[in-house]
């Protein structure tokens, strides 16, 4: 079931969310890893983390694993992103 994300003048249709907030390195990346390994090929996973490092940690993820990093937002110390499954 798809659901539709309207964050910061964006709308994004996305499968399953994942809620990082509060965790730190390497948790956000390893319960990502977790929740795509459910998920199948195509399908948008958005995920919501408040580790500052994450952002980095994302962009690597999504070049070592193959999984797109379709969106990446910053607001105050939230971050938000976008993995499609590969």
């Amino acid at each position: 079931m798809k659901r539709l994300c309207r964050q910061w003048g964006k709308d994004m249709n996305f499968d399953k969310e994942l809620d990082t907030r509060g965790l730190n390195c390497p948790l956000p990346i390893l319960r990502t890893k977790k929740s795509l390994n459910d998920m199948q090929s195509g399908q948008l996973l958005k995920v919501r983390a408040t580790d500052p490092g994450s952002v980095k940690d994302f962009q690597a993820f999504a070049k070592q694993t193959g999984n797109e990093l379709v969106s990446s937002e910053t607001i105050d110390t939230e971050f938000v992103f976008f993995m499609k499954k590969k």
